[in-house]
C-alpha cells in the first residue's frame, strides 16, 4: 500500500514499521503521528479507507477511535480541575445528587476517572436508542446499584465512563461534553477531533472493519465471561443498545456524544491533543494537574471487567505489560493485551489497537489510528511496533522490565 506524509531524519524506523504493518500484518488503512518537544516529526498515512470501493486513506481521513475517546473526556475533566471549577476528590453528589442512590453517595470524580466507581455496566436492558440519549443513560447510571463497594477495586468502565465523567463535565461547565471538548480543546489546538460528529464531516470517515475471532480463539477469561449474560463483561460489551449491532458505522453512532467510545479523529488529532501534555501542559492544565494526571491511581491483577491485570491513572492507561500474564498473549502473540510505554507516559488504547498518549519525560506525543481492528483487549503487534520504533528513535534501549527505559 502507498504511504504518504512526512518523516524527519532520525525517525525512519517509525516509517519502516508503518510500512511493514501493511506488508506483513494485515493493515488496511491507517495513520501515525509523533511530536517531540511540540514539533511534528512523523505524520504518515496510507492504505484504503474503504476496501470495497477502493477509496484511499488520505491526509484528512478520520475514523472512530473507540476508547481513545476516554482520554479526551478525561482531559475535559482535568481542564476544569486545573481552572478550579471541579474538585475531583469531592463527592459527585455535590453536583449530581441523583447519583448517590444505592450506596454511591461517597463516589468521587477521582473514582469515576480510575474505574473504581463501581458502575462498569448497566443491569437493566438498554433500549436501542439508549446510547444516543444522554439523559436516558445518565438516569440509568444514577439509579444503578454498585457492583462492588465504590473505591475498593477497579473494573474497566468501558462504556459507562463517558456518561459518568462526562456528566461531571456537563454539570460543571454548563456545556455538553462534545461542545466543551470542541470549544476548549479541539478548536484551540486546531484538531480534527470530535465527540459528536458534524454531518458535514461524514464523507471523511473510514468505516471500521471488525476483527473476526475463530471459535477456538474465544477462550480468554473475558470472552468466556460473555457466555454469562449477567457478568460484568457481558453487560459492558453486549448491553449497549444499537451500538452493539454496528453503531460505530452509522450516522446515529457518529452524531451522539458517547464519551467512552465514539470519538472520531486521526493520528494527527490524537498526537495533537497530547502534545501540550508532553511539554508542560500548555494552556490546557497547570503543572500540578499535569503531574496528577500521570500518576497511577488504581491497579489490579484481575480487572473486574477485562479480566486481565490493568493499571490506570486518572482517566488514562499506564504502561501495562501482560506479555506473560494473559491468555490472549498466548493465543495471538505477546503484544496482545499489553500496552508498553515509558514509565511517565499516560494515554489510552482504543478497541482494535488505536492509541494516543503523552510521555512528558520524553517530550513525546503519539497517535495511531486504523480501520481494521485487531485481536485482544489492548494493543496488538501493529500499534506496539510503532510505539517501539518511536522509543528506539529517541534513544531508549529496551522494554524488558515492562516500561521503555533509556
Amino acid at each position: 500500500m502507498p504511504v504518504e506524509g512526512t518523516c524527519k531524519k532520525g525517525f525512519e524506523r517509525v516509517a519502516e514499521a508503518f510500512q511493514k504493518n501493511f506488508a506483513d500484518h494485515g493493515e488496511v488503512g491507517a495513520s501515525v503521528c509523533l511530536t517531540v518537544g511540540g514539533e511534528t516529526v512523523v505524520d504518515l498515512w496510507g492504505g484504503l479507507a474503504e476496501p470495497k470501493s477502493g477509496k484511499a486513506w488520505t491526509r484528512d481521513t478520520v475514523s472512530i477511535v473507540f476508547s481513545c475517546t476516554k482520554g479526551a473526556t478525561a482531559l475535559c475533566a482535568h481542564v476544569l480541575a486545573s481552572r478550579g471549577k471541579l474538585d475531583i476528590d469531592a463527592p459527585v453528589t455535590e453536583l449530581w445528587p441523583e447519583f448517590g442512590q444505592h450506596g454511591k453517595a461517597q463516589v468521587t470524580t477521582r473514582m469515576m476517572l480510575d474505574h473504581s466507581s463501581a458502575v462498569p455496566a448497566v443491569r437493566e436492558k438498554v433500549k436501542d436508542s439508549g446510547p444516543y440519549d444522554w439523559s436516558y443513560m445518565t438516569e440509568r447510571l444514577a439509579a444503578e446499584e454498585p457492583f462492588w463497594k465504590p473505591g475498593t477495586r477497579n473494573g474497566y468502565h468501558g462504556f459507562t465512563f463517558g456518561w459518568t465523567v462526562g456528566e461531571m463535565v456537563r454539570r460543571t461547565s454548563g456545556k455538553s461534553l462534545g461542545t466543551f471538548f470542541q470549544d476548549e480543546i479541539a478548536k484551540p489546538l486546531g484538531l480534527d477531533f470530535w465527540i459528536g460528529l458534524p454531518e458535514a464531516i461524514e464523507p471523511r470517515v473510514a468505516p471500521i472493519l471488525p476483527f473476526a475471532y475463530k471459535r477456538e480463539q474465544a477462550v480468554t477469561p473475558f470472552l468466556r465471561d460473555l457466555a454469562d449474560r449477567q457478568s460484568i463483561a457481558a453487560l459492558f460489551f453486549l448491553n449497549v443498545g444499537a451500538w452493539r449491532t454496528g453503531g460505530a458505522n452509522t450516522r446515529a453512532g457518529h452524531a451522539a456524544e458517547i464519551g467512552a467510545a465514539n470519538g472520531i479523529t486521526n493520528a494527527r488529532g490524537l498526537a495533537g491533543m497530547y502534545a501540550p501534555l508532553a511539554t508542560g501542559g500548555g494552556k490546557l492544565v497547570d503543572e500540578k494537574t499535569l503531574v496528577r494526571m500521570g500518576e497511577v491511581s488504581m491497579a489490579t491483577h484481575d480487572d473486574a471487567t477485562l479480566r486481565i491485570p490493568t493499571r490506570f491513572a486518572l482517566g488514562f492507561m499506564k504502561s501495562m505489560d501482560n506479555r506473560r500474564r494473559s491468555v490472549g498473549a498466548e493465543i495471538f502473540g505477546s503484544d496482545v493485551d499489553s500496552v508498553i510505554l515509558g514509565s511517565a507516559a499516560f494515554g489510552h488504547v482504543g478497541a482494535g489497537g488505536s492509541l494516543g498518549f503523552a510521555d512528558p519525560a520524553a517530550g513525546l506525543s503519539f497517535g495511531y489510528t486504523m480501520n481494521q481492528m485487531g485481536p485482544g483487549l489492548l494493543m496488538n503487534e501493529r500499534g506496539q511496533s510503532l510505539v517501539d520504533a518511536a522509543y528506539l528513535s529517541l534513544g531508549y534501549r529496551n522494554k524488558d522490565g515492562g516500561v521503555w527505559i533509556k
